[in-house]
């Protein structure tokens, strides 16, 4: 998700009012009190944010996420997004990534259960303050699943309002299959309300999610990516009582995929690295969607922007269709 869950992402998955909320991706922490042009550049939406904190150009909330081990650290660079107008924390236990676990960030902390307490608590002593809720993004572990449960009653006692649960260790990274059903074992050990995360990628996984775990919301991620009406259609199901919303056309796909390319060309980013970008996203598509998986296909080494957006806009493919229905509300939110 890292270098596509950006400002301008956000800003055109939630446009349909589908998500309840989104996460930024990743401030890194290390001991030193970041300046503001760092939280401003995760989150341009402080640069419009009122009372009711960071919000999407359609008034979706955005929540402010951040990384580190460093409980002082932690607290000092919460107190400074605060004074930027975040009015909502996530605390990130849930990178797989090497680098980061290298250097003691993300699922690393979930080896110790007490240093899960000690950031949390440290973050939380400054939110309180302040009003501001703070989360927290677990996985199951590490290794193992032998301290999933504990990892998340040390969250909840450091002052976690909410926690997110994505269904693997560290060790499983992304490899099907995820383990929804454990979530419901933490969902019984604590009192706070848990969000089922992982493998949601269509209508029936958010069903199975939210079955085997009990949970009552999912936290979307690389689903959401690979299908910008995943939100839309759960809201959709639930209000409607099970009606089904058409399967979401290659036009819709590449639609999005091209403003978010004038996006970045109006922010005068070099076209190459737009180009880098499209094909990160492109590949999340392509696993779901057989026209985007020949789009990349035909596309993958094309590295100037012009001839890269007109192969995204030919929209003479067989496999395209037009989809109905509107966007309604739903329990689900998009992660960075």
């Amino acid at each position: 998700m890292e270098g596509v869950i950006d400002g301008d992402t956000r800003a055109l998955l939630s446009e349909d009012g589908a998500l309840d909320w989104c996460v930024t991706e990743f401030v890194r922490v290390v001991d030193a009190r970041l300046p503001p042009r760092v939280f401003l550049r995760h989150c341009p939406e402080l640069a419009t944010a009122g009372s009711a904190g960071p919000i999407t150009p359609s008034a979706t909330p955005v929540t402010l996420q951040l990384l580190g081990s460093d409980p002082r650290g932690l607290a000092a660079n919460a107190e400074q997004a605060i004074s930027q107008g975040v009015t909502r924390l996530d605390l990130n236990f849930g990178c797989p990534a090497k680098t980061v676990n290298r250097h003691d960030g993300g699922a690393s902390l979930l080896r110790t259960p007490e240093r899960v307490y000690t950031v949390v608590g440290a973050v939380a002593e400054v939110s309180q303050r302040h009003g501001v809720s703070v989360n927290a993004k677990l996985r199951l572990g590490f290794d193992d699943k032998q301290l999933a449960l504990a990892c998340a009653q040390a969250a909840e006692a450091g002052g976690a309002e909410e926690l997110v649960v994505h269904a693997r260790t560290r060790r499983e990274g992304y490899r099907p299959p995820a383990h929804w059903e454990w979530i419901a074992r933490i969902r019984a050990g604590v009192r706070v309300p848990v969000v089922a995360n992982g493998d949601i990628w269509s209508l029936e996984d958010y069903w199975k999610a939210r079955t085997l775990s009990g949970c009552r919301d999912v936290m979307l991620g690389r689903g959401m990516l690979a299908d910008p009406w995943l939100a839309r259609r759960i809201r959709h199901w639930l209000e409607t009582g099970g009606e089904r919303l058409s399967p979401t056309p290659w036009s819709a796909r590449s639609d999005m995929l091209i403003r978010y390319a004038d996006a970045k060309r109006d922010a005068g980013m070099a076209e190459k690295v737009i180009v880098s970008l499209l094909k990160q996203w492109l590949n999340i598509m392509r696993g779901r969607d057989s026209e985007a998986a020949a789009r990349f296909t035909a596309l993958r080494r094309e590295t100037a922007l012009a001839p890269f957006v007109a192969g995204l806009s030919d929209l003479g493919s067989s496999s395209d269709s037009t989809s109905s229905g509107t966007a309604a509300h739903a329990s689900s939110t998009l992660a960075g």
